[in-house]
This record gives C-alpha cells, structure tokens and sequence, in this order.
C-alpha cells in the first residue's frame, strides 16, 4: 500500500463530520484534468513522500475523540490490495469511513458494503456512459451503491472541452433515481495531469446553476459545489 499523503483535517470532504484524509498512489484512469498527478504518474508516486502505516495510525490514535471520520481517496484506493484491512484497523478506532472512487473496482466496492467497513461512498460519473471503455464495471458499481447497502452520492467534475450541459443531462437519466444525490463540481486548472488543460478557464457558476436547474428532477438531491 502506497500512502502518499495525509490531510490531519478537513471541513467539506465528509459530508457532516469532521476527518482526516488519507491519499493513496495508484490509479487506472488518465483523466487529463486530474490534479493530483503525484498518485496518477509512476514517475511522480516514485519520487513522491511517503508516510507509513505506522505514521497514519499514530495520528489517528492522537485524535481519538476529537476527529469523527477519516476520507479514503486516491488515485484510486480499491487498487490497493490491502484496503480492506488497512480500513479495517481504522474502524477499530471508531472512525467511519468515506471512500472516494472512480467505481472501476465493482467486485471491491461490493466487498467493503457487505463487510460493513465503509460508511459512506462518493463515486466519480466521468462522461456519460457512451464513452466509457469499462463500463460493464462502472454500470455494476453503480447498481451497487443504489441498492442501499451504504450512504452515497455520485458527483462530476464539469470540465469545459470535455463535458457541455448536454452530456450532464445524459448523465443525469443515466444515473437519477429518487434516492440518488449528485454533485457538480466546478474544474480547476491547476497542476493538472496533461498541462494543457491549466490553460482551460472554468465554466461560469452561472453555467453550472442552469445545468442544475434542468437536472434536479432527475434526483433527491442536486447542488453545485
């Protein structure tokens, strides 16, 4: 297991509680917008600190008490081949978890909800479904999360060149449901996986607010972020 950071707190990453956050190294996916090249690129995650499993539950154990969940978030963490008991050891402490993933890891993701290890999921909608190569695997997970076994919510980033308010929408019937919340998040261009795309100025939030007005039916919860 490849831990490449440790965020000791955040306000916005666990939606309602106070956490820490742990970033593992390694992904599957090349998303050109992607700015956390450092767990993307094997020459980056080569180069870049590590922290030990040791370091991470020290601080855990420090803030037993005061720290209700702990964000586990990548690159893309179900690659990890010892997730499950490296969780495991943090539920022990009475954290709860949240997993960020790109839902590429089906088989995984359906592990970790059975065992009870993971409170909560946020799970990345890249592109509408047309345009996923995996998306036997993406289709799957997605199943998963909606039959209730754990807190979700789908979220995407809205990256101009990539995706326009007609691919939301087909997000929007591809995903929706009555139970479902999902998120639109605003791009970054900042240190992003291909240089290019840091030349690239974000949508107007006044773009997005309209993409959310014609997608909020389709879910119980619909916001920007």
């Amino acid at each position: 297991m490849i831990i490449a950071g440790l965020q000791k707190l955040t306000l916005i990453d666990y939606p309602g509680k106070l956490a820490s956050t742990v970033f593992l190294a390694g992904c599957n996916f090349s998303c050109p917008w992607c700015y956390s090249s450092e767990l993307v690129l094997p020459k980056k995650i080569k180069e870049h600190p590590r922290f030990s499993k040791k370091e991470v539950f020290r601080f855990l154990k420090e803030k037993k008490g005061l720290l209700e969940g702990v964000v586990i978030c990548g690159g893309e963490p179900t690659l990890q081949k010892n997730l499950a008991n490296f969780i495991k050891k943090i539920k022990k402490l009475d954290f709860s978890i949240k997993l960020d993933t790109n839902g590429s890891n089906p088989k995984i993701l359906k592990k970790l909800i059975d065992k009870k290890l993971i409170d909560y999921v946020a799970m990345d909608i890249k592109y509408p479904k047309e345009r996923y190569k995996n998306l036997k695997a993406i289709e799957e997970s997605i199943e998963e999360l909606k039959q209730g076994g754990v807190d979700y919510e789908f979220r995407t980033t809205v990256v101009p060149t990539v995706l326009e308010k007609k691919d939301i929408l087909k997000i929007a019937k591809w995903i929706g449901g009555e139970n479902v919340k999902y998120y639109l998040q605003n791009f970054r261009p900042e240190k992003t996986l291909n240089p290019e795309f840091e030349k690239i100025k974000p949508y107007p939030e006044k773009y997005l607010l309209g993409i959310k007005k014609a997608i909020a039916p389709f879910f119980e919860t619909c916001e920007v972020r």
